[in-house]
């Protein structure tokens, strides 16, 4: 089975794919150079070990990096198969690229020097938008990604438990280099907030609430929903675990605004009405973005 996503050369879709690949590229490169590599910070990956190899030796990051990701790569092809396309091979050498580049045009000083956790939030804000850009095309960041995709194939160990302890290891990695406690703590803040940030770009900000709703007076929420504010939902039926009686349960889903409204409707109509209020990452479906737009971004 094939993993790897194509886009016809020159199209749209291409043109898309490599725009946000340049553009995310460049971003997570800036996030290395201004914030963190100027202040030793270990924040996971290959451009983690790089910063410490480059502490030791002055080899440059971005080189340094680009010598871990080649061989990792194609160890990944050949056992785990044909998951990285053009694209992931695109977007290393072009961090690569860009680090050292802007690192020979603004050199290794921070852009905030004297506050290494103003440094940690920007740097993780810059290698987390970046990341999401990179992903949005299609592609993967590769690196040390890889290593713990082949662990997880030996190991059968959930993936995204397997990234955080390659992670972790590697900020380990920082503490005994840099003798110094500040920096895994300061590296673990850049971690948190660039995989935040991956999520929010990939997923974007939503306001919308899910709800699930248990009242006597169901066939008046339905119309208020319906009706009023223009939604749908679904009645899900239930039984009460106290005495066996069967319950309408009414799931919909409302931005902020709706559900105002929905909660003075309810508290008017049935004071003792069961709601339950669910943050939503995302939804997809009619009256909100729809399937095939997620896909095709």
């Amino acid at each position: 089975m094939a993993f790897v996503t194509k886009e016809k050369l020159f199209s749209a879709k291409w043109f898309r794919a490599y725009s946000l690949i340049l553009v995310g590229t460049f971003i997570m490169a800036s996030g290395f150079v201004l914030f963190i590599a100027p202040h030793n910070i270990v924040p996971g990956g290959v451009y983690g070990i790089s910063i410490v190899i480059h502490h030791y030796t002055g080899f440059p990051i971005g080189m340094t990096a680009l010598v871990f990701d080649i061989p990792l790569t194609l160890i990944g092809i050949r056992v785990l198969g044909p998951r990285f396309g053009i694209k992931t091979v695109v977007g290393f050498v072009l961090t690569a690229v860009f680090v050292d580049a802007l690192t020979y045009l603004w050199g290794v000083k921070a852009l905030v020097p004297d506050d290494v956790l103003l440094s940690s939030i920007f740097g993780g804000v810059f290698i987390g938008l970046g990341l999401g850009l990179i992903f949005k095309s299609k592609a993967t960041s590769g690196g040390s990604d890889i290593v713990a995709m082949i662990i997880s194939k030996y190991t059968r160990q959930p993936l995204g438990q397997l990234m955080i302890y390659v992670d972790s290891v590697i900020v380990i990695v920082g503490l005994f280099a840099f003798q110094d406690w500040k920096i895994p703590l300061y590296s673990l803040i850049v971690i948190y907030i660039s995989g935040r940030v991956v999520d929010l770009v990939l997923q974007g900000i939503s306001y919308d609430k899910t709800l699930l709703i248990i009242s006597e007076k169901h066939p008046e929420i339905r119309d208020k929903i319906i009706n009023d504010l223009n939604r749908g939902g679904t009645f899900l039926k239930g039984e009460g675990m106290y005495n066996g009686t069967e319950k309408s349960i009414i799931y919909t889903v409302l931005n902020r605004r709706e559900l105002a409204i929905l909660q003075d409707f309810i508290s008017r109509v049935d004071p003792d009405a069961f709601l339950t209020v669910i943050n939503a990452n995302e939804i997809l479906g009619k009256g909100f973005k729809s399937l095939r737009e997620k896909v095709s971004e």
